[in-house]
């Protein structure tokens, strides 16, 4: 279900003057901060009303303003997420969930997924009893998540939703949103400074500065990779998954990523800037991946490049002082302070 935009709002100063038309998928709103991205998705969720434009999903105008039509939030068909989850905290999860259905109702919307349905997919089924006060910040996001599928929307729009959440949190919910993406099926708008987020979830990049579109097209060719970061690649293959987490057998011995994971032979790959040396065994570290490595040396055509073997597996760690590399030889803990790429 396509999304066609057009619009023009002056704020002050400043002038959203946007126009796109995104396929299909996941489409993510990326720009500095100012560029206009919240502007747009409350525009296009009907919170706030713009001086000139249209909106229309798939074959449904929600805004002409040529012709004089501007539907209310509520028979839009819109999910909102917002950076904070925003749950109602006298009511319990089941009530912020069963809100989202009566928002539904209200606009005319019924038939999708019911509230089991919507608590096996996100995996909060065990929550329903507590109130937001008891939650986690990525437990919270996922009854966010909820509420808005069970308000029936044709579209999704989520507004740096993981950008309150910790490294961890996040890991924690990102399968759950490409999961919306990969087996609902829902149209997403997706604003977000992360880059490697989007390149995880987008499957088109809408590129906004000063109020304007700038660019478009796959997150491949609007947010490649950092320049002067190779990395490696590793087949691995799962060994089990539990409560969102996949432990992989790699060449390095086991390895926890956020699930889920094919069963089938995958790869990975591991950047050289997502790698970091101790030389002591590291103290107090969150990262869910620490390997013993033993260093082979620097590549010889860039010093800041340090080459690693842990088991049977070859690491590139990128050194901020290329002068203070372990020695050759020399046992060291390679911590992974992000997520491995899966990439088939």
């Amino acid at each position: 279900m396509s999304l066609s935009v057009r619009l023009t709002h002056g704020l002050g100063a400043f002038v959203l003057d946007a126009a796109f038309d995104a396929p299909d998928g996941v489409t993510a709103l990326h720009g500095p901060s100012g560029a206009g991205k919240t502007t747009l998705v409350n525009a296009v969720a009907g919170l706030l009303r713009p001086d000139a434009g249209r909106i229309a999903v798939g074959g449904t105008i929600l805004l002409d303003r040529q012709r004089r039509i501007d539907l209310p939030p509520h028979r839009r068909g819109v999910g909102y997420v917002f950076q904070d989850a925003r749950l109602f905290p006298h009511l319990s999860v089941r009530q912020n969930l069963l809100f989202g259905r009566w928002f539904a109702a209200r606009g005319g919307r019924t038939g999708g997924p019911d509230l089991p349905a919507i608590a096996e997919l996100l995996g909060i089924g065990g929550l329903l009893h507590r109130r937001p006060a008891a939650l986690s910040g990525g437990e919270a996001q996922r009854v966010a998540l909820g509420r808005a599928l069970l308000a029936r929307p044709r579209l999704l729009l989520l507004d740096e939703p993981l950008a309150a959440l910790d490294d961890a949190r996040k890991a924690e919910i990102l399968p759950y949103l490409e999961r919306l993406r990969d087996i609902e099926g829902l149209p997403i708008l997706y604003v977000s400074h992360s880059a490697p987020e989007i390149r995880r979830m987008a499957t088109t990049v809408i590129r906004l500065e000063r109020g304007r579109v700038t660019g478009q097209g796959t997150p491949a060719r609007m947010l490649p990779d950092p320049a002067g970061t190779p990395g490696v690649e590793w087949g691995v293959s799962l060994r089990h998954s539990r409560d969102g987490i996949a432990v992989l057998d790699s060449p390095a011995g086991p390895l926890r990523i956020a699930g889920p994971v094919g069963r089938g032979p995958l790869r990975l790959r591991i950047r050289a800037d997502q790698v970091l040396i101790a030389r002591q065994p590291p103290q107090g570290v969150l990262a869910r991946n620490i390997l013993e490595a033993r260093v082979i040396g620097a590549l010889p055509d860039d010093a800041g490049l340090l080459r690693l073997q842990a088991g049977g597996g070859m690491l590139l760690a990128r050194l901020p002082d290329p002068g203070d590399a372990p020695l050759e030889g020399a046992q060291v803990h390679a911590i992974l302070t992000a997520e491995p790429e899966v990439i088939g």
